[in-house]
């Protein structure tokens, strides 16, 4: 049980753990890996290799024990983390691994510093959020199981349909082997794919935004294949684009995400760049077909007209509807169309719309993208509450 001692010492511990930084959850995944190698088949071992989940880790340790005391500071991030962790198909068992490891990493970096009493305090906080986790999870597998089409655990998924977007993005649709329905989604929300690549020892879990808009029968990804600078980098979307085709089978996991399209009838803003167009395409495709009164505006950016993907079916759903779509090419090719524009998004393409600051804007693509989009925002005195976004991979904040 927590008590107002235990607080006391967990945030006596905050310069410790400053101090130690990104090599406390270094070592927390290499102990764990090590006694634990069966959970390779669950963590993204790409993101062990770039130290992204390290960090990410890191800042949550951190912000859990800055916050000991204000928990509901924590709500968003408790919420997106379950989502994730639905898609991955954690249980209350694999809460008890990590508290282990997470306990015995504390011990071994900082055996002086680690009295009973701080591993007290530590294991009673870690077993508080433990469950917090394992409550939240447990309530969205239960509402997924319930629902109409719904599901736990994996469901096998034959690929019915494989079609080029653009020259590094290809879309998949997949129906259930049971030939049943399934589950409905929020626009902006993505699907856990679960494979094993040629080649591979682990099996391989990755989230994919849903690029269409929810349609009871099938499910639509549309996977951008990333490089092989370093081993791993791009290995299950390489994998997609070079293995599995039509007729062939894989394991999904039901939709979740905390980053969805939420209707409060005002005009919306969809921005996005490269991938991150995926959950764009997918809210753009729902207003569409909800018959959307008020205003869209649909922004993208990419690297030029090879690589746009939906180019077509996003000029014809503007037009049709009267809504704006304007594009941006970093590096344009010789000859490529003059509607489009040269260089970075530039939010004042759409600013001087009268009903612009009462937008809505939904963002997503790389990092220094995003932040590119909510600098402007913030300069023109968008309220933060009317600015949503997704990161693809462990979380960063804006």
């Amino acid at each position: 049980m927590l008590n107002n001692q235990h607080i006391d010492i967990i945030k006596s511990t905050i310069p410790l753990l400053e101090s130690a930084g990104p090599e406390l959850t270094v070592h927390f995944y290499q102990r764990m890996f090590s006694h634990n190698p069966e959970l390779k088949d669950i963590f993204n071992m790409t993101h062990q290799k770039t130290g992204r989940q390290s960090v990410a880790l890191f800042e949550a340790i951190a912000a859990y024990a800055k916050n000991i005391e204000n928990l509901a500071a924590l709500t968003t991030a408790v919420e997106r983390i379950a989502h994730k962790h639905t898609s991955f198909n954690i249980q209350p068992e694999h809460y008890q691994i990590v508290g282990l490891h997470l306990i015995e990493t504390l011990r071994e970096l900082a055996p002086e510093a680690f009295t009973q009493e701080v591993e007290e305090a530590w294991t009673a906080a870690y077993l508080f959020l433990a469950q917090v986790f394992i409550d939240r999870e447990a309530e969205l597998y239960l509402q997924r199981k319930q629902a109409i089409g719904g599901w736990q655990d994996a469901r096998q998924f034959k690929l019915v349909e494989k079609t080029a977007e653009s020259a590094l993005v290809t879309s998949f649709v997949f129906e259930a082997m049971d030939g049943e329905t399934v589950l409905d989604y929020i626009p902006g929300q993505y699907v856990g794919i679960e494979v094993t690549p040629q080649g591979s020892q682990y099996k391989e879990i990755r989230q994919y935004s849903l690029s269409q808009a929810p349609n009871g029968h099938n499910y639509r990804i549309s996977v951008k294949r990333e490089g092989l600078e370093t081993e791993n980098v791009g290995l299950v979307s390489n994998f997609l684009h070079d293995c599995v085709n039509v007729g062939d089978t894989v394991d999904l996991y039901a939709p979740a995400g905390d980053f969805f399209y939420q209707e409060r009838n005002k005009p919306v803003t969809l921005i996005s760049a490269g991938v991150g167009v995926t959950p764009m395409q997918s809210m753009l495709e729902f207003l569409n077909q909800q018959g959307k009164s008020e205003a869209v505006h649909y922004l993208h950016a990419c690297e030029n007209e090879e690589q746009h993907s939906f180019s077509q079916r996003v000029a014809d759903i503007t037009e049709t509807n009267g809504w704006t779509a304007k594009t941006w090419y970093n590096n344009p090719l010789n000859g490529e169309p003059q509607s489009a524009s040269t260089g970075l998004l530039q939010i004042d393409a759409i600013a001087s719309n009268e009903s612009f600051k009462d937008n809505d804007f939904y963002i997503c693509g790389p990092i220094g993208f995003m932040k590119h989009v909510v600098e402007q925002l913030d300069a023109l005195s968008i309220p933060r509450e009317q600015i949503h976004y997704e990161v693809f991979g462990p979380h960063a904040t804006l």
